[in-house]
């Protein structure tokens, strides 16, 4: 008698089997292991992972990669599907091993139960093949298990032992993968004799001469003038002689320029300060980028840093706090664009913490907030915010002209942040006492009320606790009632104290390098004079934020100067000098 059978095969991602010779020898082993009369029908098989979700097995194209000498009837989706079928070509089904239906147990018996729901068995050719209607399975089933639950384990154990051999390889300063642009590989001989024998060898990162100074030009124009990526790539474009462009692993898709995409790979990689960084990407999903608190960093630097760790912190925010806003002047490219607003992208709004936008009524410029409220109905601040609220921009650059005249190209601004340090923590000291106070209050109100409750459960006092006429429910009603009515009005006028002690914002000022001030220019100008191309270079160069808080009417300035953008700084404060 003849039974039908379809073999199923499967090796592991190319990269790491020879499909060529691996599938035929799953293919050979299982031939040999059939009953007489059982001839294989069918040919089912993948090169693909093990561990994939069920839904995602049978979609590898990679099989097409080779030249297999075996005839390919579909995936293992294709098999459960015909499995299903009636007019189906096999009644078994035949691998070299259980652990190449999956790497993982569930799947590899989820696969099992729904052949064996069909009616179609699934043989391995490395456990015995019995038939009959009284075949013992208790122990061929038990031992199928274990083979599994090994299987599983092994591949767990490898991928751990893998992971921490990755962390140790990065830990002593080695590079995976393709040097990133503004470095070369220095090539050192493999330590494993072995694999030094057949020319293998691992490699440290060393500074591109020629590439390197483009990795810090760019982390500059991002942290000093918060560019956008493609106005970085046209900057770059301008000498391409002096920053040569990026080179792809195929030649033939080469750009021949910089773009917008190039630059934003350059910023987000962390191996530019000199720390070895891996588990950036999810290579295995499509090269996703992982969470940064899932990179694996080098505990010290170990190699030559083109930009430093505080610098790549700063430029890693840039893009939240620009997002939606350009950074070149001038109107944008709207066809219904009429002005340009120089103070774009740097007010804010103190309620909502939300930019604010430019407007324009009877010829004046405005910047204004407008919440939505199908947007932002929920949010915590939404009641307190006016429906819309305005300022003018001559409102504006007045105080901030004032400002950098003052407090940045003035002689006497060292008395300034002197004077603005001390105030800081003379803020830190009155909100230490505010918020003893308000500890204070909140044990008061608290102790009170705990007396309150101990009190009931002792019962009534005096000759109310005596009168067995009164109802004693009432009683207890009566005398929460007298007690509680003070204690709420007690309440009342404790709230209020705490509702007035509000600690006054901090200012955030911090002199890290206390000679940056020294080293700016001296100059004397009124900015409302100066071009808007000139003014906002100079804006984004000191990092300039405006907040603007309705309910006080104040206008608070802040701008920060990192000592490590103080050559950027100083160019951009003498395109002011006449």
């Amino acid at each position: 008698m003849t039974v039908p059978v379809a073999w199923l095969g499967r090796t592991s991602t190319e990269d790491t089997q020879d499909p060529t010779l691996s599938l035929p020898r799953q293919l050979r082993n299982a031939r040999a292991a059939l009953p007489p009369g059982w001839v294989i029908v069918a040919h089912f098989y993948d090169v693909e992972s093990g561990r994939k979700e069920l839904h995602e097995r049978g979609n590898s194209l990679a099989h097409q990669n080779f030249k297999i000498p075996i005839p390919r009837d579909g995936s293992v989706t294709d098999l459960l599907e015909e499995a299903q079928r009636p007019n189906r070509r096999f009644a078994a089904v035949i691998c070299e091993s259980i652990e190449r239906v999956a790497r993982r147990t569930y799947f590899g018996t989820k696969i099992e139960y729904q052949l064996e729901q069909a009616g179609v068995a699934l043989c391995a050719a490395d456990e015995p093949i019995v038939t009959g209607p009284r075949v013992k399975l208790a122990t061929p089933t038990l031992t199928r298990r274990i083979k599994q639950a090994v299987s599983e384990w092994y591949v767990l154990q490898m991928l751990e032992l893998s992971w921490d051999g990755f962390i140790e390889h990065i830990s002593q300063g080695w590079n995976v993968g393709k040097p990133p642009y503004g470095y070369l590989a220095e090539k050192v001989p493999h330590p494993v004799p072995a694999r030094r024998a057949e020319g293998r060898t691992k490699h440290r990162l060393i500074p591109d001469p020629t590439r390197a100074s483009a990795v810090t030009y760019i982390f500059q124009l991002r942290g000093l003038e918060k560019l956008g990526y493609d106005a970085i790539a046209d900057r770059l474009n301008l000498d391409l002689a002096a920053y040569p462009p990026p080179e792809p692993t195929r030649p033939d898709v080469a750009l021949g320029r910089w773009s917008g995409s190039a630059v934003r790979e350059i910023l987000r990689n962390p191996k530019y300060t000199g720390y070895q960084v891996w588990n950036r990407r999810a290579m295995k999903k499509g090269g996703r980028y992982n969470d940064p608190k899932d990179w694996v960093w080098s505990p010290r630097p170990v190699h030559e840093p083109l930009i430093t760790k505080e610098l790549f912190d700063a430029v890693s925010t840039v893009g939240r706090k620009r997002q939606g806003s350009r950074t070149t002047h001038g109107a944008n490219a709207h066809p219904a664009t009429k002005r340009s607003y120089v103070l774009r992208s740097y007010v804010y709004c103190d309620i909502c913490d939300r930019r604010m936008f430019g407007k324009t009524r009877h010829q004046i410029s405005y910047y204004a907030c407008q919440p939505d409220p199908n947007e932002h109905r929920d949010q915590p601040w939404f009641p307190d915010h006016p429906k819309s609220l305005w300022i003018r921009e001559q409102i504006l650059i007045t105080p901030i002209s004032r400002f950098f005249a003052t407090r940045i190209f003035r002689p006497n601004r060292r008395c300034h942040l002197t004077a603005a340090l001390e105030a800081a923590r003379s803020a830190d000291g009155a909100g230490d006492r505010i918020a003893k106070e308000r500890a204070t209050l909140e044990r008061t109100i608290g102790q009170r009320q705990a007396r309150l409750i101990r009190t009931l459960p002792d019962g009534l006092g005096g000759d109310e606790a005596n009168d067995p006429h009164l109802d004693q429910e009432k009683q207890l009603r009566d005398a929460i009632h007298r007690e509680h009515a003070p204690l709420g009005a007690q309440r009342e006028q404790l709230t209020e104290q705490l509702a007035h002690l509000r600690a006054p914002k901090q200012a955030v000022s911090a002199a890290d390098n206390a000679a940056v001030p020294d080293v700016l220019p001296h100059l004397d100008v009124d900015l409302a004079l100066v071009p808007e191309e000139i003014q906002r270079q100079l804006y984004s160069a000191f990092g300039l934020e405006v907040r603007y808080s309705r309910p006080h009417e104040e206008l608070t300035l802040r701008v920060t100067i990192p000592d490590y953008l103080l050559d950027g700084l100083m160019l951009a404060a003498h395109e002011l000098e006449p």
